[in-house]
């Protein structure tokens, strides 16, 4: 199921937009939204985005101004506690193809919408997902210092959470040894997506089955000889997820 989401203030194109999503080959979820006040107050979580550059009756911007299509693309990837979709933008002048680059959109659809450009365009932005969501069952894809950075889940020992940012502890490249990363994001959410391969062994950690070399009704201890706390209340939960694992 690929979530996709429409930002247009005019209903006429995102009903359009609609009508050639459903002529895909893909099983979609589609959502409206007639501004960037809409989709930033809700929007959040979509895989692909086709976004109006003239955007009107936008959001304010983090600085005040009132932000058009591009301002609200250039916020989005500025949030980096959030899921980054892929950007294609609808927008009714070639002028702006340029500044697509900036904000890494995948493409652009110069309006009226032609239906095999459409096509095309849709099929790229498909393929890109597939992939990423293939490569996701073996990295992890954070936003980290702006940029995306893919870590290869056999890297990481254990997660952490502190308040409202997660550390991961990864191997120190061929190294035994910890190496930190902290970046925004909920551990809730991250063991929702690693189950089967991770395990809540705590409120406050997440850990890699794999590098589990032995554990007691208290406590586990890693490959590298580290130590965490294994609560009471998620005793059970690990033990029937380890074994599942080791099977």
């Amino acid at each position: 199921m690929i979530k996709v989401a429409i930002c247009d203030d005019e209903k006429n194109i995102r009903s359009y937009l609609v009508s050639l999503i459903r002529g895909q080959n893909a099983e979609c979820e589609i959502t409206e939204y007639a501004s960037a006040d809409e989709y930033l107050s809700g929007g959040m979580g979509h895989d692909l985005l086709f976004l109006d550059i003239e955007l009107e009756g936008s959001a304010s911007g983090m600085d005040g101004n009132v932000i058009n299509g591009m301002g609200m693309a250039r916020q989005i990837r500025g949030m980096e506690q959030i899921k980054q979709p892929v950007i294609i933008f609808v927008t009714g002048y070639e002028k702006y193809v340029y500044d697509a680059f900036e904000v890494e959109a995948l493409g652009y659809l110069v309006k009226p919408v032609n239906e095999q450009k459409f096509a095309e365009v849709f099929s790229r932005a498909q393929d890109k997902i597939l992939s990423e969501t293939e490569q996701k069952k073996k990295t992890l894809l954070i936003r980290y210092a702006g940029a995306n950075k893919a870590i290869p889940l056999d890297h990481i020992y254990y997660m952490e959470s502190r308040k409202h940012k997660v550390v991961l502890y990864t191997k120190d490249g061929e190294q035994a040894s910890l190496r930190s990363l902290e970046y925004y994001a909920k551990i809730g959410e991250l063991e929702e997506e690693l189950q089967g391969r991770f395990c809540r062994i705590h409120k406050g950690y997440l850990v890699n089955l794999s590098c589990v070399d032995e554990y007691s009704r208290t406590e586990i201890m890693l490959a590298n000889g580290d130590k965490l706390p294994l609560s009471k209340y998620k005793y059970e939960d690990f033990v029937k997820a380890y074994l599942r694992f080791m099977q």
